[in-house]
């Protein structure tokens, strides 16, 4: 069977000072970018199998940067609700939850095998019935609509990314060229960082908008 994904946007609304996060790592019944729909209990089989910590916190699916635990995964009516817990004491933890504050990082994202599923002709969709749900990560680009981060807590509000974890986001995450990105922050880090306590109003749409902007301070990057 192959690994499949399937990915999810958060939303931030809100930040207290413990580090954590929760909100839906699947939604039922919703038809994603690759035409398929989650159903219910299509991961009641994984949620007795394991605890929510075997399944792995990663960021961008990549196997070689676990980012903290999930502490709780379960079912309910709108579909898989988790709430983790970010491990801010390595610099990769505390930059991506600084950027999820800031509403630069939008997306959850299952890592999964599909057991079972049925098509649907008519609506040319795939039905997925029983999914082995094996690691949920943070990611930059969401495919389903409906899930939503709840609450995310920071134990380092003041923190940030240096600038060059910063221009690394830029160019990985955003899609900005090195000499955009550095131009980005040659003329918007410093303010930037006199702003951060203003995070969590951030638009979640940054990146598009730290493209446009760059367009403006870099002509040539149109």
């Amino acid at each position: 069977m192959l690994r499949e994904t399937k990915f999810v946007p958060v939303q931030l609304n809100k930040i207290h000072l413990d580090g954590s996060f929760s909100g839906y790592a699947s939604v039922f019944d919703e038809v994603d970018l690759g035409n398929d729909i989650v159903l219910p209990g299509a991961f009641k089989n994984s949620l007795k199998n394991r605890t929510p910590s075997d399944i792995r916190m990663l960021f961008q699916h990549n196997p070689d940067e676990p980012i903290g635990v999930w502490n709780e995964i379960r079912e309910d009516q709108r579909g898989l609700k988790v709430s983790g817990q970010i491990t801010t004491g390595i610099s990769r933890g505390a930059e991506i939850l600084e950027l999820m504050r800031a509403g630069a990082i939008d997306g959850l994202s299952i890592g999964f095998k599909t057991v079972r599923s049925r098509k649907d002709l008519i609506r040319k969709i795939r039905k997925i019935i029983t999914a082995d749900l094996w690691e949920i990560s943070i990611v930059t680009f969401p495919m389903q609509s409906g899930a939503r981060i709840d609450v995310v807590k920071s134990r380092h509000i003041n923190s940030r990314p240096t600038i060059r974890e910063f221009e690394k986001w830029l160019t990985q995450d955003a899609g900005l060229t090195r000499r955009d990105a550095r131009a980005f922050i040659q003329k918007g880090h410093a303010h930037m960082a006199s702003t951060r306590d203003a995070a969590s109003q951030v638009n979640p749409n940054l990146a598009d908008h730290i493209r446009a902007a760059t367009k403006t301070i870099n002509p040539r990057s149109r």
